[in-house]
């Protein structure tokens, strides 16, 4: 592994406990609620942060043991840090801020400017090399502040909201191109986002921090469709439920109620999580008679919004599972005719449920009952 390390920072009302591991190339995207401990955890890898105890290995070296009284300065750890405002010099040209990076870690001027004037091809900057920050677009001031970072030959690369002040356009079009400038660049990185989908898209593997934990960690597709907490089931835009295994295909909910899924599941007894895609629940103005759904009850519609090209239903069933979030089509909306304060009925097939080990596939805490206030992308 590239990067190894082991943080606690300790505050008054806080602590962060994070060990990790990156290898070279690898995009981890780090993601979690508001106070979480995200850019605690870039700035303590960045050497921004003492640590109260811990170590990090990166490139075959130690820069920081608490333990044994070691601690090399941030700026000798060959840490890029890409910031969310990007920081620019202002009185600096595009060539001049990517060149500065070179410079310094040690490059001869001329050879900072030939290694500037490389990286503003590679980002096809080259004719806004003369701009100063303020002359440059969102999207260009981005991959300057990226070029600069690279330009430094990295150990390692930490991203903090790197697109975030980009519109949603812009997101798009430079978010494969930064996924392969940081690949490219062979050195592990760090990306912090509140995007679901920005870390879906962008990272090799994501990891979830709440209250300074991590409380899963995995591949992009293993976390959205297994999410282990309520926090990771709100950020990838599920329903979940946590129950017991009461049979081979059934899990028996807080409430009582019991849910059948189509998979068959481990020993009875067991703590489990069944996630429910809002896309999987389907709504009808009197009980369903026919059909094959396992899995059918009543419940009022609490909100009908707009989300994108859908209609999002919040729906209450305090007997069944509580509040629960339904997308359906604008053309579904309009047959069916809900209003908020409207008695439906929900139901939902078994082979639509995703049940699993409530420990889920990283070994990640139990949670309760949880459902999305939002979809994927609007953290």
């Amino acid at each position: 592994m590239s990067l190894h390390a082991a943080v606690t920072v300790e505050r008054e009302a806080f602590t962060l406990d994070v060990t990790l591991d990156v290898s070279d190339g690898e995009i981890l995207a780090v993601t979690g609620p508001n106070g979480a401990g995200k850019t605690t955890l870039l700035r303590a890898l960045a050497g921004l942060e003492v640590l109260t105890y811990g170590k990090i290995r990166l490139a075959g070296r130690t820069v920081e043991d608490v333990q044994h009284g070691r601690r090399v300065p941030a700026q000798h750890r060959k840490t890029a840090f890409v910031f969310q405002d990007y920081r620019l010099f202002p009185h600096m040209s595009a060539r001049n801020n990517i060149a500065y990076g070179a410079r310094s870690h040690g490059a001869r001027r001329r050879d900072a400017r030939q290694v500037a004037d490389t990286w503003l091809s590679e980002i096809g900057l080259r004719e806004a090399a003369a701009l100063k920050p303020r002359q440059l677009s969102g999207g260009q001031a981005q991959r300057v502040a990226l070029a600069r970072a690279l330009a430094t030959t990295p150990d390692l690369i930490l991203l903090d909201e790197p697109l975030a002040a980009l519109d949603a356009a812009v997101r798009a079009q430079l978010r494969p191109a930064l996924a392969e400038q940081l690949r490219r660049s062979g050195a592990p990185s760090v990306i912090v986002t509140h995007d679901a989908m920005e870390a879906v898209l962008l990272a090799d593997r994501i990891m979830v921090l709440e209250t300074g934990a991590v409380v899963q960690i995995g591949a992009p597709a293993e976390v959205a469709r297994r999410p282990a907490t309520e926090f990771v089931a709100t950020l990838m835009g599920l329903n979940l439920a946590a129950g017991i295994r009461c049979g081979a295909h059934e899990v028996r909910l807080a409430s009582g109620w019991t849910l059948v899924v189509g998979r068959s599941l481990a020993t009875a007894g067991d703590d489990v999580l069944v996630a429910i895609r809002p896309t999987a629940v389907n709504v009808h103005t009197e009980r369903p008679s026919h059909g094959s759904p396992r899995n059918v009850w009543p419940a009022v519609i609490s909100s009908a919004e707009p989300v994108v090209d859908r209609v999002r239903l919040t729906v209450q069933a305090p007997a069944y599972l509580g509040t629960t979030f339904v997308d359906i089509t604008v053309a579904a909306a309009a047959e069916l005719g809900v209003r908020p304060g409207d008695e439906v009925w929900l139901s939902v097939k078994a082979t639509e449920l995703e049940a699993y080990p409530a420990s889920g596939p990283s070994d990640s805490p139990t949670s309760t009952v949880r459902h999305p206030e939002h979809t994927p992308g609007q953290m």
